[in-house]
């Protein structure tokens, strides 16, 4: 073991970090497979490569830079070659008071330094970055930037994807790998005059990413339409594709969809990881009294459960979330999509073309003919369809589907609208679920705040009411003080009164007036009692629900009966 990996290992131990008997089982592990210890270490769990980083900067007297607490310029890679890159261990960063400040795996190598200086033709401030995120760092940025990179330089998790050293291939692998690390849905591609913009959608928000120069544009189109089997020859009508990668161990599905632009062809792509990473309604965020409810529909063997909300508000992630609770072996269950985003296994999944007349309708009418038990239609979208999901679920099937609609109890309107008669709605109808997604606030960097007071007005909370947290922002958020997302939903369920106000032609409005007394809470409601317990702000609620003056200004009592 070096000089200075003794000396990590002994502020370890002094600063506690590592105790005796961690040490001594660590050094066995290092004996006998032959690694080095602070390897062993980190290997068997110990200490992380990042406490490595931090105590080896303690040592050396060096500033330690995260390299996940910004974003670095790929462009910087026209200051340093490639070669010298990988040779030196080393990438220039960003420009500080007239010196370039270098990422370095090892700050104290003074002929590196030197090196260093001389091509960079500048003063350096050499800092201390943990090895494999340098290293990662020296391979997305060479490749993003149109500079080659050699197979086993690509990352692990697209490392499925590379065919050789074309720059083009390396450059799509590394943006699916950055992709995939932030936990992006949407990778965006898109031209203008004299830039190329690459954002990911990032918790329902686009945020840019360093890509690549305009000159790479075409040649990374090129590379998409190929994995996506399109035709290369075509630029001037879009097209749709698909394709697949392993990241992490972890199958990807990507959809992408290319249309022409007066700058170029944009490119969009969703990424679509499998069912195995669908989790249940607790982590999905609804609210522990609606998860029971829903768990109480799908428990029932026959009716109709619909969910709404706008494009992008989960609904697909939700009815994925009920299919998979449902999905047992005693259950024949089958959906219907456009497209199918999640495999899952043992789900008979059919996807809709209209091109050989396979829509919603003349799929469901033959899936009804397979004996199945659970029926998912992604979404009800005409008369025919409507009266279909009806009659399935008054013949013994469960049904579950999504419609367009602002709140719940709009889909009672909207299923009146498509032609079906109040008695086959109330017949069939179990209840339904309306929802949104705000944005998660960052427990990394969450702080106490104190909301704006208009804020607070608008939403009936007096002063005194604490509860309210604000991410400051941190390297886990990307400085946006949000990670992840959650649901704000309503839900009601038929019962007797709300069956008679269908049957007699109610207005939507009283409708709603009936599931607010039956125990529906607004959707705005169940956001207020998310931002109060620190899980999202009131701004987030505030973007997604609007608050109701008649139910904010309704009796007590009512309110009550909703909160």
């Amino acid at each position: 073991m070096s000089e200075r990996a003794d000396y990590v290992v002994a502020l370890l131990l002094e600063e506690g970090l590592v105790t005796q008997d961690q040490h001594d089982a660590c050094l066995a592990y290092a004996q006998e497979h032959g690694v080095q210890l602070t390897e062993a270490m980190v290997i068997q769990s110990v200490v992380t490569r990042r406490q490595l980083a931090i105590t080896l900067a303690e040592i050396s007297e060096c500033p330690y830079a995260d390299l996940d607490a910004f974003e670095v310029n790929i462009q910087n890679t026209r200051l340093l070659p490639h070669a010298a890159a990988q040779r030196l261990r080393a990438f220039p960063l960003f420009s500080l008071g007239g010196a370039v400040v270098v990422g370095m795996f090892d700050p104290l190598d003074l002929a590196a330094v030197d090196q260093l200086r001389r091509l960079l033709k500048s003063e350096i401030e050499p800092v201390l970055c943990e090895q494999q995120a340098l290293t990662d760092l020296i391979a997305r940025a060479y490749s993003l930037s149109g500079g080659s990179i050699a197979t086993g330089e690509a990352e692990d998790g697209a490392r499925s994807l590379v065919t050789g050293d074309e720059p083009m291939v390396a450059a799509v692998n590394q943006i699916l790998a950055q992709a995939m690390r932030e936990g992006a849905s949407d990778v965006h591609i898109g031209p203008d005059e004299h830039e190329l913009h690459l954002r990911f959608r990032i918790d329902g928000s686009l945020q840019k990413r360093h890509g690549p120069p305009k000159s790479g544009h075409s040649g990374l189109v090129q590379r998409l339409k190929v994995m996506g089997s399109l035709d290369l020859t075509q630029t001037r009508r879009p097209q749709d594709g698909k394709f697949r990668f392993e990241h992490a161990g972890r199958t990807v599905d990507v959809r992408m969809s290319i249309i022409p632009t007066i700058y170029g062809e944009n490119v969009v792509l969703r990424l679509l990881t499998s069912g195995a990473n669908i989790a249940g309604f607790a982590e999905l965020g609804v609210s522990g009294d609606i998860a029971d409810a829903v768990g109480a529909v799908l428990d029932k063997p026959h009716g109709m459960f619909l969910v709404t909300g706008p494009t992008g508000s989960g609904k697909t992630t939700t009815l994925y979330t009920a299919i998979k609770r449902l999905n047992t072996p005693d259950r024949n269950v089958m959906t219907i999509e456009d497209p199918v985003e999640i495999r899952l296994p043992m789900v008979r999944q059919l996807q809709v073309n209209p091109e050989i007349g396979m829509t919603f309708a003349g799929a469901l009418r033959s899936i009804l003919r397979q004996d199945p038990d659970v029926v998912l239609v992604g979404e009800i979208r005409d008369e025919e369809t409507a009266r279909i999901a009806c009659q399935a679920a008054l013949t013994g099937h469960l049904v579950l589907s999504t419609l367009h609609t602002n709140d719940a109890p709009g889909a009672v309107g909207r299923l009146r609208d498509m032609g079906c008669p109040p008695f086959a709605i109330n017949a069939a109808l179990v209840g339904a679920m309306a929802q949104r997604l705000a944005r998660r606030t960052c427990q990394h960097c969450a702080a106490p705040e104190i909301p704006d007071g208009l804020l607070l007005r608008r939403f009936g909370v007096g002063d005194g009411v604490g509860g309210f947290l604000r991410g400051a922002g941190c390297a886990k958020c990307m400085s946006s003080g949000y990670k992840g997302r959650l649901a704000i939903t309503e839900m009601f369920l038929m019962n007797r009164e709300m069956q008679e106000i269908v049957e007699s032609g109610g207005a939507a409005a009283t409708f709603r007036d009936a599931a607010i007394r039956s125990g529906m809470r607004p959707l705005w409601r169940d956001g207020l009692q998310k931002a109060v317990m620190g899980f999202t702000t009131l701004e987030e609620v505030s973007r997604v629900a609007a608050v109701s003056a008649e139910e904010l200004s309704a009796p007590a009592r009512t309110l009550e009966r909703a909160a």
